[in-house]
């Protein structure tokens, strides 16, 4: 997949929660050292388990409306952390006293913490390093212009007497 369609998903779930009233959302960049199971966490609260299953179900449907289902759902009929994972990012939906007891942002402190409209801003591929193929590849490039260049000029016209003069020298 894409970044930048990872991005928008975790952004119509983040902005899904914001429709609920989840409270305290906080988006989490994970390492790729410390996590090789998913690219994010989406972490919010709900204030009682009506509303920790309605932001679930706010979630599911964003989602699946733009074509993207959960591999995995665990949690909603108890409701006190239903989680959805959709295999590139993880929704977690917390009961206010399960999410201080578990305290996910503790223990993936090495996250990168990000805002919605992080999430928003497109991301371009970084430039593409020079190598010593490509540097020489530039280099023949370059001299074979200016042999072109050369090849092309009209010659320069030598005055009468630099020529006599050398034919008496020898």
């Amino acid at each position: 997949m894409k970044r930048n369609e990872l991005r928008a998903q975790v952004a119509i779930a983040v902005r899904a929660c914001q429709g609920k009233k989840a409270a305290n959302i906080s988006i989490l960049r994970l390492d790729e050292q410390a996590s090789g199971f998913t690219d994010y966490f989406v972490v919010c609260s709900g204030a009682n388990p009506r509303q920790v299953q309605a932001i679930a179900d706010e979630v599911d449907e964003k989602l699946s409306a733009s074509g993207v289902e959960p591999s995995h759902r665990e949690g909603y009929n108890q409701a006190d952390w239903v989680l959805l994972d959709y295999v590139d990012f993880v929704v977690h939906i917390f009961s206010e006293n399960a999410r201080k007891f578990y305290d996910l942002e503790r223990l993936w402190k090495t996250a990168t913490r990000l805002q919605l409209a992080d999430l928003e801003k497109p991301v371009r591929k970084p430039a593409a390093k020079k190598t010593a193929a490509s540097a020489k590849r530039a280099k023949a490039a370059k001299s074979a212009t200016k042999f072109a260049a050369k090849s092309t000029a009209k010659p320069v016209a030598r005055k009468r007497g630099s020529t006599a003069r050398s034919r008496k020298s020898s």
